[in-house]
Order: C-alpha cells, then sequence, then structure tokens
C-alpha cells in the first residue's frame, strides 16, 4: 500500500474538496439555472395566487392586485365563471389571451393549475397559474420568462475566472493548513522514534496550540515518565534479585565447605550447617516462588479459583501460624473482629491467604519497638474493611505512592525479623485488583502503618 505523508493527504483532500465546490457552482450556475429559473417563477405565481386566495374577500381587491402585479411584474385578470373579463392589469408582457386555456380551467373544476405556455410567434415562454377563488370568480396570474443565454455567458466567464482564482487560493490555503497541522505531529514522531531507541529524557512538544495535540503530547510526556520509572524499576530489580540470589548462594558455598573441612564425627556441627543450608535453599525457593507467582498474576496467567469460605476463621490459622515470631522473638499479635464471629466471602481462598501472609509478613519486618501487630476487620453498610497495622516508623508520603510497586523497599531501617523477598506488596496489589477489590495504605510518621483491602457485602 503506497505511503503519504500527512501533508500530502491533507493538502489533496483540500484541492479536492475546493475543486468539487466548483463543479457543483457549475452545474448549479450554468447548466440548471434555466431549470431553476422556471421553478422560481412557478413557485412565485403560485405564491401570489395562494395570498390572493386568502384575502378573495377583500374590498380593496382591485388595488391590491394592480401592487401586485407591479412589485412582482405579473399580468393579472380576474374573470367569472364565463370566462368574462372582471379585471385586469395587462402589460406588454402578459400571455392571457388564451381563452380555451381559460375555459379549459374553468370546465375542469380543478382549485389550482399552472400552465406552461408559449407564444407561437415570438416563441417567447410564459407561466400562467389559474386559480378558483370561489364558484363564480377565477383568476389567473401570469409572468413571462426572460432568454437566460446572455446571463448564462457572462456566468461561464465569471466562473473561469472565480475557478481560478479560488483554485490558486485553494493550493496555497491547503499548503499552509497541511504543514499546520503536520508539522506537530511530525515533531511527535520524531520524539517518539528517539524514545524507542531509548533516550527516555526526549521530551514530547507539539508546538501547537490546537487542544487535541496539546493532549496528547500530555499523554505521551506521562506515558514517557511512566517508562522512565518501569525502567528504573528494572534495573532495581535486577541488582536486588541478584543480591538476593547471591547471598544464600555465597552461603550455602560457604557452609558446604566448612562441612568438608569438619571433623565428618562432630554430627551437631554438621547439622547445624547443614539446617542453615536448607534454609538459604528455602530462601532462594520463596524468592522463586514469588517471582512465579508475580508473573502469572501481572499477565494474566493465573485464574481466579472462586469458593465459599469463612475469611475470620482463615485469619485465625494464620495468626497461629506467626506464633512462632511471638513464642521466639515476643512479637505480639492481636486479631481484632468485633462481633464478627463468621464472615463467609466468595473469592479464591489460597490467594485471599497469601495476601494476608504477605500483609502480616510485611507487618512484622517493619513494626515498631514494641513488636506489635494488629489485624482489624470491621464492619460498615457496604463493606467489610481488612487492616494490618503495624507501629513501625512510618511511611514518607513521596514513597506511598510506590509502596505496592515490585521489589520496591522502604528507605527506613528495620529489623527484618521475618525473611521477605521484596515481592510481596505487588503480589498484594495484583492479587487485589483481580478480585476488584479496593485496596490501600495509610500512614503517620512514627505512629505506623495500616494496609487495608474492602470486601463488598454481598447485595
Amino acid at each position: 500500500m503506497m505511503k503519504n505523508s500527512l501533508a500530502t493527504k491533507i493538502f489533496k483532500y483540500l484541492a479536492i474538496f475546493s475543486l468539487f465546490i466548483l463543479i457543483f457552482l457549475f452545474f448549479f450556475q450554468v447548466i440548471f439555472i434555466n431549470t431553476f429559473y422556471e421553478w422560481t417563477k412557478t413557485r412565485t405565481v403560485k405564491n401570489l395566487a395562494q395570498d390572493i386566495l386568502v384575502t378573495e374577500n377583500d374590498t380593496s381587491l382591485y388595488e391590491k392586485l394592480d401592487r401586485v402585479s407591479y412589485s412582482e411584474n405579473v399580468c393579472i385578470e380576474l374573470t367569472n365563471s364565463n370566462g368574462d373579463n372582471l379585471y385586469s392589469t395587462y402589460s406588454s408582457n402578459c400571455n392571457l389571451r388564451s381563452k380555451a386555456i381559460k375555459r379549459n380551467f374553468i370546465n375542469s373544476n380543478k382549485k389550482t393549475k399552472t400552465y406552461n405556455l408559449v407564444n407561437n410567434f415570438t416563441r417567447a415562454k410564459s407561466i400562467m397559474n389559474a386559480t378558483r377563488l370561489s364558484n363564480n370568480l377565477y383568476i389567473f396570474i401570469s409572468t413571462s420568462l426572460i432568454p437566460l443565454d446572455s446571463t448564462i455567458n457572462i456566468i461561464e466567464q465569471q466562473l473561469i475566472i472565480v475557478s481560478i482564482v479560488v483554485l490558486l487560493l485553494s493550493i496555497v490555503v491547503a499548503y499552509f493548513i497541511s504543514k499546520r497541522l503536520s508539522n506537530p505531529i511530525i515533531r511527535i514522531s520524531k520524539a517518539a522514534k528517539l524514545i524507542s531507541k531509548g533516550k527516555l529524557k526526549t521530551n514530547f512538544d507539539s508546538g501547537s496550540d490546537i487542544k487535541e495535540l496539546i493532549d496528547l503530547t500530555d499523554a505521551l510526556n506521562d506515558m514517557k515518565e511512566e517508562l522512565s520509572k518501569t525502567e528504573e524499576l528494572q534495573k532495581d530489580l535486577m541488582a536486588n534479585v541478584s543480591h538476593d540470589l547471591k547471598t544464600p548462594l555465597t552461603m550455602i558455598k560457604a557452609y558446604a565447605e566448612l562441612i568438608l573441612d569438619i571433623n565428618i564425627d562432630d554430627k551437631e556441627k554438621c547439622k547445624s550447617n547443614l539446617n542453615i543450608i536448607i534454609e538459604e535453599v528455602n530462601r532462594l525457593n520463596d524468592l522463586v516462588n514469588d517471582i512465579l507467582a508475580l508473573t502469572k498474576v501481572e499477565n494474566d496467567l493465573d485464574k481466579l479459583d472462586i469458593s465459599s469460605f469463612d475469611l475470620i476463621k482463615l485469619i485465625k490459622r494464620i495468626v497461629k501460624q506467626h506464633n512462632i515470631y511471638v513464642i521466639k522473638d515476643g512479637y505480639s499479635i492481636e486479631f481484632i473482629h468485633n462481633n464478627i464471629d463468621k464472615l463467609m466471602i466468595n473469592a479464591d481462598k489460597k490467594k485471599i491467604k497469601q495476601v494476608i501472609y504477605n500483609l502480616l509478613n510485611n507487618a512484622l519486618n517493619y513494626t515498631g519497638s514494641d513488636k506489635k501487630v494488629i489485624i482489624k476487620v470491621v464492619e460498615d453498610e457496604k463493606d467489610y474493611t481488612i487492616m494490618v497495622i503495624d507501629s513501625g516508623k512510618g511511611i514518607d508520603k513521596k514513597e506511598i505512592g510506590h509502596i505496592f510497586d515490585r521489589y520496591y523497599r522502604s528507605k527506613k531501617n528495620h529489623k527484618r525479623y521475618v525473611y521477605g523477598t521484596g515481592l510481596g506488596l505487588s503480589i498484594v496489589k495484583n492479587i487485589l485488583l483481580l478480585h476488584n477489590y479496593e485496596y490501600g495504605v495509610k500512614s503517620t510518621k512514627n505512629k505506623g502503618t495500616t494496609f487495608y483491602f474492602k470486601i463488598k457485602k454481598d447485595v
């Protein structure tokens, strides 16, 4: 398929449009002018007859006929049913002498009729409208059709001159319009090509005051900013994943070499080192599983398995599984669900469990020195809100918008009693989006952070 530039397309369309207008004017002003002229004259005499018909009982009827005849350049005759002339406004151009036509109309009992007449000697054309005003009163209105041959010749000459001028002006206007519309788009296209080559610092600027182009450049600049953020996140992701893979691999290697160096009879030492190797392997396994889980969710490869289950019971089980941190490290995990002993929801149980798990692990990582974490379920008229609350240092406002991004970690210090892969909150976000649940985070500096999501009540 042949490609044309935008400027060429606009130029062609404007030129074709101008040519179409000129052709239309030629046909209307030259070819059909006689037809239009006759139609206009016919309509004029018909309208005059109808106007007189409405006012036939007017006492000043004759005066009105004279006035109409003079102003509209028509001839008018009033007759009775016998064809006798009662009043007329004859002039040299009138053609009301045909008694046969008058008698034909009177005998037809029609209300109105229009006749096209031709003078047998002069070949002059005229139009006559016959109208019955009453049972004994008829009006005949006639007007001459002036030959338009000389007028048409003049119009043809004018149209030739006008056509040349209009075509030249159309070419000039089409050129400037095409340039004005195409240049901003060309600039945008060049910027897009630079960005496609990885030059993400390029700005889109159309240099136009057209609203749609301004909106387009704003949208493209927003897209560029998002691409820049994505590129930075990819770099961070690779750096963090590489680091998290390297650390356990280094430890596995070190402890494996240590086992080779120590006395094989020291079973306790061997067992301790092997347990560390197993823990590091589990860390690697968790990281790989989280990456796979996030990839599936983000690419819609992981479908929801909807079932009905008790969310309160599920949360209690998760809290119980985390009691090891309460016993071993002195954490406090409190589950508050006032007056809600059972909460049946329809969702993917496995994925909702992963959401609660990840939010709880995140809270344990970032909670304050009191090591307190609260899971809370509250109810209002429309929703059940599930909150996971820590007592940590809070999240800076500039970081809240990125807290659910892949591998984004808050810059604040935390003790990391519970191991995390850095992908947990991103997995949470995508699972909640799959369920169409509203979610978010609220944080107060030095007072803690609350992650929440809402489940709408069944209507």
